[in-house]
């Protein structure tokens, strides 16, 4: 794990605050999951470029809020022809719930990924989803907390930001990888981060491209770099302005691939 001296301060009151939140009380869940590389696959052969398309209501690097019904906003970005929906459940930074996840993968046919801050074995039980991610940098064992996810049907997706953690999530057994281009040092954004990174994921591990991608610009050159999927999150949702969810995910999955 990452000395917290190294993490910007936003991230070090995140991880503070996903220590305290309580898991009194969970039952274990058992999922059964819909693919992710099935469901990126058939965006494939319907000639969409795959993404996993972001509910994320405000976050740390976003100006403003978007306060639409997320099952409103996940039904949006199905329709503009998202693979997958990615769902913050993270409450204090992110304005996210398992509840809204819940919702979500109820109202929609697509894979969900739940996305927060999970750091051991019992938060991973308090909602059901398709996915879990899983920051190796912030994992103690992390292959232990890959089988513990596994064993509840979760697909497990491995978020890393350079060589040594991908080494990690490999020898955690990592089938979904994800390279985040986000610096959690500085919070700043550098697409070279996946293309420094990608060429060493073997090629029967599904990689995905996440943040920093704004534009059918960034949306090839992360495909040329060798995504399989794009998880993108505040150029779709826009905060703060009452943007088309719908149009904003189908300028991306349309791009000439």
């Amino acid at each position: 794990m990452t000395s917290q001296t190294e993490l910007d301060s936003a991230v070090r009151e995140i991880l503070a605050a996903a220590r305290e939140r309580s898991t009194d009380g969970r039952e274990r869940v058992s999922v059964d999951a819909r693919s992710l590389p099935d469901a990126l696959a058939r965006a494939e052969r319907e000639g969409r470029v795959p993404i996993v398309a972001e509910v994320k209501p405000t976050s740390p690097t976003a100006e403003g809020t978007r306060a639409d019904d997320p099952v409103e906003l996940a039904e949006a970005m199905v329709a503009g022809g998202a693979a997958a929906i990615s769902v913050l459940t993270e409450p204090d930074h992110f304005g996210g719930s398992p509840e809204a996840l819940r919702r979500i993968r109820q109202a929609v046919d697509v894979p969900v990924l739940r996305k927060d801050f999970l750091l051991r074995e019992a938060q991973l039980d308090a909602v059901e989803a398709d996915l879990l991610l899983l920051i190796a940098r912030f994992v103690d064992d992390l292959e232990k907390l890959v089988t513990a996810a596994r064993e509840r049907g979760f697909q497990p997706l491995v978020e890393v930001h350079d060589r040594d953690e991908l080494e990690d999530a490999l020898a955690a057994g990592a089938e979904i990888v994800g390279i985040n281009n986000r610096d959690l040092a500085r919070l700043e954004v550098d697409l070279g981060t996946f293309e420094s990174v990608a060429p060493h994921v073997p090629d029967d591990v599904t990689v995905i491209a996440e943040s920093g991608v704004s534009s059918p610009a960034d949306v090839r050159r992360m495909r040329a770099a060798g995504a399989d999927a794009l998880l993108v999150g505040s150029a779709i949702m826009d905060h703060g302005e009452e943007s088309d969810v719908t149009e904003n995910v189908r300028r991306l999955t349309e791009t000439t691939q």
